[in-house]
């Protein structure tokens, strides 16, 4: 079972830029399917971006060309590489992995609830 923790997060000016981590352990990041997702208050759980065991890429509308994910799997970290931010940014982000479909890291959708293991969220606050 993987356990996963966040860091990175922090308070920027809008057009400013961010990197998050996301440590893994327990298991190796190599079989899981992994995603950033990002809740504001009073908001639903969105997904940001996803990456799959074969290193396929899935990214929200909203941050497409502002918002890079990537994996390295020597570090077990995933990575939100975040820039040109903006107020509407603002949000808990949080690292999750599954499986997914297959039980190796590929046939997943990005979707919140197909996702089973959670890092605790680190904020990101974007200023106008």
């Amino acid at each position: 079972q993987v356990q996963l923790a966040e860091s990175g997060g922090g308070s920027v000016q809008a057009g400013g830029s961010l990197t998050l981590s996301c440590v893994a352990s327990g298991d190796t990041v190599r079989r899981y399917c992994m995603g950033w997702f990002r809740q504001a208050p009073g908001n639903e759980r969105e997904a940001v971006a996803h990456i799959n065991s074969n290193g396929e890429i899935s990214y929200a509308d909203s941050v497409k060309g502002r918002i890079t994910i990537s994996k390295d799997n020597d570090e077990e970290t995933l990575y939100l590489q975040m820039s040109s931010l903006k107020p509407e940014d603002t949000a808990m982000y949080y690292c999750a992995a599954d499986r997914g479909i297959f039980g190796n890291g590929v046939g997943c959708f990005g979707v919140a609830h197909e996702f089973n293991y959670w890092g605790q969220g680190t904020q990101v606050t974007v200023s106008s």
